[in-house]
């Protein structure tokens, strides 16, 4: 297969030498050249373009037989959001109407679920736009579903947890750094899924995914702050971190919700195998990897 990669960075550059050892030709579509020599290393073409700008698309023939959409905001701000996820998936898809892709895969979030009573969220479950950034994730999964129904675009929408894994993973680095919070008693739920995994689901979706269908993405252990921090203080003879003030939800800069992300569509449809089936097995391997 001929693969386009869209933001080959963290997930899309392992996802591409993946693929690459499996005899697949793959192109990593980045917004500037400064990472070329890291693809071509890695077996991957690089392609210089920005699905936020057309015009950088239209020159380049769109003959792909699959295409991951896993580019990432360079910023936090919904308008960023709006361009980058929503405007660009829709350049993506005006691009490749002539000669759709046979699977078009999508990384969107489980922040489109805004759940906050800790009960246990499935891809049927409501979603919410509790944020604008939440808004413009779920314009561009209707987009995408729309574009599934009406004209047999073959997209499928992968719904990712708080990625983790090398060099990335934000409680982790929040509890080493002495800057955690235990918020409240510790009661919220948190999700997680690593980084390999992430490539794993893909490649699961890639070979297998039904077209028009949605499946999260998670390990499979939602895990309380407070049990979070716990077994990181065991891990590492360190205190709990302290408890962080209160602040109202009016206050609040983001959405903070408390769910249990399902993942036994992906299991079930795609046979999708976790190797970090929990937090437990991928920090304890980021512990050891930072302390050598």
């Amino acid at each position: 297969m001929r693969v386009l990669i869209v933001g080959c960075g963290y997930v899309g550059l392992p996802l591409g030498a993946a693929l690459v050892r499996q005899g697949h030709t793959v192109v990593g579509l980045r917004r500037t050249g400064a990472a070329a020599a890291e693809l071509r290393a890695a077996g991957i073409e690089p392609l210089q373009a920005d699905i936020t700008e057309p015009a950088t698309l239209a020159p380049i023939a769109p003959e792909f037989d699959w295409v991951v959409n896993c580019v990432a905001a360079s910023g936090g701000s919904p308008e960023e959001y709006c361009r980058t996820y929503l405007e660009g998936t829709r350049n993506l898809l005006a691009w490749l109407g002539a000669r759709p892709p046979g699977r078009f895969v999508y990384t969107s979030s489980t922040g489109v679920y805004a759940q906050n009573d800790s009960s246990v969220v499935t891809e049927d479950s409501p979603v919410q736009a509790a944020t604008p950034t939440a808004e413009a994730l779920l314009a561009t999964e209707q987009l995408l579903l729309d574009a599934a129904r009406e004209r047999a675009f073959p997209a499928i929408i992968l719904r990712l947890s708080g990625i983790y894994g090398p060099g990335r993973g934000y409680w982790l680095r929040q509890f080493l750094a002495g800057d955690a919070r235990l918020e409240g008693d510790g009661g919220r739920v948190l999700n997680m899924i690593h980084r390999d995994d992430v490539v794993a689901a893909i490649l699961a979706a890639l070979e297998r995914g039904q077209p028009g269908r949605v499946y999260n993405v998670s390990d499979d252990e939602p895990v309380t702050q407070r049990d979070l921090f716990a077994w990181l203080a065991r891990a590492t003879n360190r205190p709990m971190p302290p408890p962080a003030p209160v602040v109202a939800s009016g206050e609040r800069r983001r959405g903070l919700t408390s769910k249990r992300v399902s993942n036994a569509r992906l299991r079930a449809e795609l046979g999708c195998a976790l190797r970090y089936p929990t937090f437990r097995e991928g920090f304890a391997e980021e512990l050891r990897r930072l302390t050598g």
